[in-house]
């Protein structure tokens, strides 16, 4: 195989690669990408057997086709330190040595056999619907953070899709919770599809994130028995699911919670953010002392301190509560209007926090015990 291809194009595709290789591989050929050259195109497939990740390049000159896998942490550090926009030249040399060259820089790499790379084929093309990239984007920067780390509870671990009815608007609805908290959020379909629910696990969830954060577009899904594909217009990212049954999440969302406050959100954010900068472990709570439009904020912790905040704010009533300050910035941080709307019911039960820039997504925060 011999073949130039342009820095950036090569780099912008292997730092995705990075994200979905492990650092420790049991089988040395996952620590490796497949690199295809056919058809006037460079295909690049990194996998870590739980996602598959495929990237082409057109923009390629073709000497002769062929195909090889090399280390790609190597070949992506050699890669970034080339000089930017500058062409490289690349070359075969016999069956395990990968020849690249650019400007004054020559290297050669060890490459396994591509026939030893791991694919599977799987026909995707049973059920599938089309979603703009940035409502697509929406759904999981509102969701990720209540995303749960505990092992135990696997299902808890990704977020649930499941296609959802208000009336007669259809929506695509995504879910995650820890249990301490939980987001909701939603877009509007055009028309019902033929989607089956899904728990989506973190790692595919921050790659799709960063693939999407770059592009305005459609992705095109389709979902088989126990695996999801997300096709944009150069990169497919195929992942396995999270088997297991996500909890019922409407009978947690509180109905009763009547007492309003409202608040600036930038003036919250800023606030919360200050006072628990007194506590090192981010374990004490922030207590919120909320009397008619006032609200004070303390955070006192044993071995360095105490601090306190106060905003104005309206509320109607009297009403004492602590949250885990980290839980409040994480939702504080993905709300897009002016405003922020926490709703309680008393102090030990769950708040329901909106926001008034999108009606689609809400969240639920529990508070901390004393």
């Amino acid at each position: 195989m011999k073949f130039n291809v342009n820095q950036q194009d090569l780099q912008k595709s292997l730092n995705f690669c990075q994200g979905v290789i492990e650092k420790r591989n049991t089988l040395p050929i996952l620590s490796n990408i497949l690199l295809n050259l056919s058809n006037g195109n460079l295909t690049i497939t990194a996998t870590d057997l739980d996602i598959i990740y495929i990237n082409k390049i057109s923009n390629v000159e073709v000497i002769e086709e062929g195909k090889t896998t090399t280390s790609s942490s190597i070949m992506y550090d050699i890669v970034r330190k080339f000089s930017s926009g500058k062409k490289i030249n690349f070359s075969k040399i016999g069956e395990n040595k990968l020849h690249l060259e650019s400007e004054k820089s020559v290297f050669n790499l060890n490459c396994l056999n591509a026939s030893e790379y791991p694919l599977t084929e799987e026909n995707f093309n049973q059920n599938e619907f089309f979603i703009k990239s940035k409502q697509l984007l929406k759904l999981l920067n509102k969701c990720k953070f209540s995303i749960s780390n505990d092992e135990t509870r696997h299902y808890l671990s990704g977020i649930f899709f499941h296609q959802t009815q208000v009336d007669d608007r259809i929506y695509l609805t995504a879910a995650a919770t820890d249990s301490h908290r939980m987001s909701v959020s939603k877009v509007r379909l055009n028309e019902k599809i033929d989607f089956e629910p899904i728990i989506l696990p973190k790692k595919t969830i921050y790659q799709l994130c960063s693939l999407l954060e770059d592009y305005e577009g459609e992705v095109k899904i389709s979902n088989i028995k126990s695996k999801i594909k997300f096709e944009f217009n150069n990169s497919i990212l195929i992942s396995k699911l999270i088997d297991g049954k996500f909890p019922n999440y409407v009978q947690v969302i509180p109905k009763e919670n009547q007492k309003k406050l409202e608040v600036d959100l930038k003036s919250f954010l800023d606030c919360v953010d200050r006072v628990a900068s007194v506590s090192l472990d981010k374990k004490d709570g922030v207590k919120f002392n909320l009397t008619k439009d006032m609200l004070n904020l303390s955070v006192n912790n044993t071995n360095s301190g105490d601090g306190k905040e106060s905003l104005i704010v309206k509320f109607d009533y009297e009403l004492d509560v602590s949250f885990n300050s980290r839980y409040l910035i994480d939702v504080a941080s993905q709300l897009d209007g002016e405003k922020i709307e926490v709703y309680f019911k008393d102090t030990g039960s769950p708040a329901l926090i909106k926001d008034p820039g999108d009606f689609d997504s809400i969240f639920v925060v529990m508070p901390m015990k004393g």
